[in-house]
C-alpha cells in the first residue's frame, strides 16, 4: 500500500481539524433536553447553544484569510485550536445558559480561524484536475462530523453527562496541534494589504446583530420594537461595511466575486441547501426525543445510520462528477434533498423506526454528493490571487444558512406553539418544519440551472462539448 503523499497528509491533518468543528457543531443536538433540565430552562430556549456558536463563526470568519495572509497558515491554525480546546474546557464548567452560550460564541472564534484556513492550506496546495478527488477525501470526515455529532451526543449525555459533550474534545485537538505543527506549511503573503480593522468591525458587528434578531426572532422574543432596532442596525451595519468595501482593493468580505458565475450559483443554491441541513441536527434528535418519547441514546441509534449513506456514496462522487457534470448532478441532486426532507416530514411514530433509517442513508448520500460538489465547483473559476478573499466569503456565507437553518426551524416550532397553545412541539410540529425547510431547499436546482453547463469542467474532467 502506497503511502499518503504531502498534498495527502495535509488533506488528512485539515480534514482532522473539520471533523472537530463540525462534529462540536451538532453533538450538543441530542442533548438540548438534558441541558435544558440541568440549567432549568425550556428545550427549545437551549438552541442559543447550537447558534452562539455560529455567531462566533460568522463574525470572524471575515477575517480568517487576511490573517493566515500576514501571519501565516500554520500559526493562525494553532492559535485556533488552542482558543477552540480552551474553551471546551469553559463550556463544560458552564452551570447558566447565558455563560454557556458565551462560551459557545467564543469557541466559535477559533472554529472561524481554523476551518477557513485549513481549507485555504488545501485549495492553495493542490493542482485543480485533482482538487475534486482530494476535496471529496478531505471533506467525509467533515460530512461524518455532523451527522455522527448526534450520536456521539445521545450517548454520552445518556451514560455519562451532557458536559462530556465538550470534554471529548481535548484529545482530538491535542491531536490536531501535532498534525498542524507537523505537516501544514506556514504560508503567507509576501507584501499584504493592511489589515481592515474598519471593515471587521462593520462585518462582524453587522453579522452579530442580525444573529441576535433572528434568535430572538426564532423564539419570539423581544418586542417589535426591540426586533426592528435589531434588524435595522443589523442592516445598516452591513450596508455601511458594502459601502466601506467598495472603495477597498482587498475588502474582508469581498462581494464583487460574485461575478464569477461558478461561484455565484454555489454560494447561492449553497444557501438554500445548507438551510435545509442546518436545521436538521437541531430538529430530528429534538423530534425523537419530545415527540416519539426516545432516549438521547435511542434517538442517537437512529440517526446513526446516515453516514451510512455517506460513506457509501463518497467514493463515486468524482466519477459522478466526471461523468454527469457538477451543474446536471447539483440540479437533480436539489430536487432528490427535499424530497428526503420530505419524506422525514411523513414519518410519525406509529411507523416502523427501519423505515426513517432508510430515509436517513439516502439523506446522507445527498449530502455527501451536494457538499462535495459545492464546495469545490465555488472555486473554478477564482484566479489564485483571490483566494483567500473567496474562502473568507464562501465560509462566511456557509455558516450564517446553516445558522439560518437552526433558526427558521426554531421559528416554526415556537410559532406553531404559541398558534396551538402548547409548551412542548408535537409530532405534527415538527413535520411542519421539516416540510417548511424542505422546501427551502428546493430553491437549489433552479439556482444551479444558472451555472454554465461545463462549469468546472477541468475540475470534475467532465470536457464533452455542450450539446
Amino acid at each position: 500500500m502506497a503511502f499518503p503523499t504531502r498534498t495527502q497528509l495535509i488533506a488528512l491533518t485539515v480534514s482532522s481539524l473539520l471533523f472537530m468543528e463540525q462534529l462540536d457543531g451538532t453533538i450538543l443536538s441530542t442533548a438540548l433536553p438534558a441541558i435544558a433540565q440541568s440549567l432549568h430552562v425550556d428545550t427549545v430556549s437551549t438552541s442559543v447553544a447550537l447558534t452562539s456558536y455560529i455567531v462566533g463563526l460568522a463574525i470572524f470568519i471575515p477575517a480568517s484569510g487576511a490573517l493566515a495572509d500576514r501571519i501565516g497558515s500554520r500559526t493562525v491554525l494553532l492559535v485556533a485550536i488552542s482558543i477552540f480546546v480552551l474553551c471546551s474546557l469553559l463550556c463544560a464548567g458552564a452551570h447558566s445558559l447565558p455563560f454557556l452560550a458565551a462560551m459557545r460564541a467564543l469557541q466559535g472564534v477559533g472554529g472561524a480561524l481554523m476551518v477557513p484556513v485549513g481549507r485555504l492550506v488545501v485549495i492553495r496546495g493542490t493542482p485543480r484536475d485533482q482538487l475534486v478527488r482530494i476535496m471529496t477525501w478531505m471533506t467525509l470526515p467533515a460530512t461524518l462530523g455532523p451527522l455522527l455529532g448526534p450520536v456521539v451526543g445521545g450517548f454520552v449525555t445518556t451514560w455519562l453527562s451532557w458536559r462530556w459533550n465538550f470534554y471529548i474534545n481535548i484529545p482530538v485537538g491535542l491531536l490536531g496541534l501535532a498534525l498542524t505543527w507537523r505537516y501544514i506549511p506556514q504560508v503567507h503573503e509576501p507584501s499584504p494589504s493592511p489589515f481592515d480593522w474598519h471593515g471587521l468591525c462593520l462585518s462582524g458587528g453587522g453579522l452579530a446583530v442580525l444573529s441576535v434578531f433572528a434568535e430572538l426572532f426564532s423564539h419570539g422574543a423581544g418586542n417589535w420594537a426591540v426586533l426592528a432596532t435589531l434588524l435595522g442596525a443589523g442592516l445598516m451595519l452591513m450596508v455601511l461595511y458594502m459601502r466601506h468595501a467598495a472603495h477597498l482593493a482587498a475588502p474582508l468580505l469581498d462581494f464583487r466575486l460574485m461575478h464569477f458565475a461558478t461561484f455565484r450559483a454555489s454560494l447561492l443554491a449553497g444557501a438554500a441547501s445548507r438551510i435545509a441541513v442546518g436545521s436538521m441536527p437541531f430538529l430530528l434528535p429534538a423530534y425523537l426525543q419530545l415527540g416519539s418519547g426516545l432516549s438521547a441514546a435511542q434517538s442517537g441509534l437512529v440517526t446513526f445510520i446516515a453516514p451510512v449513506g455517506a460513506i457509501l456514496t463518497r467514493p463515486y462522487v468524482p466519477a459522478l462528477l466526471k461523468h454527469w457534470g457538477f451543474r446536471r448532478v447539483l440540479m437533480v441532486n436539489g430536487v432528490s434533498a427535499a424530497i428526503v426532507f420530505g419524506l422525514i416530514a411523513l414519518y410519525r411514530p406509529s411507523h416502523p423506526l427501519w423505515t426513517l433509517s432508510l430515509v436517513l442513508i439516502v439523506a446522507g448520500a445527498t449530502q455527501s454528493i451536494q457538499f462535495s460538489a459545492y464546495n469545490t465547483v465555488a472555486y473554478a473559476d477564482i484566479p489564485p490571487g483571490r483566494m483567500s478573499a473567496a474562502t473568507s466569503l464562501y465560509a462566511t456565507m456557509q455558516q450564517i444558512m446553516l445558522s439560518a437553518g437552526i433558526c427558521v426551524a426554531a421559528a416554526v416550532l415556537t410559532l406553531l406553539g404559541d398558534v396551538r397553545g402548547h409548551a412542548q412541539p408535537t409530532s405534527g410540529d415538527f413535520s411542519v418544519a421539516f416540510a417548511v425547510t424542505g422546501l427551502i431547499s428546493l430553491l437549489a436546482s433552479p439556482l444551479c440551472a444558472i451555472m454554465p453547463v461545463n462549469a468546472g469542467a477541468q475540475m470534475s474532467g467532465n470536457l464533452k462539448k455542450p450539446s
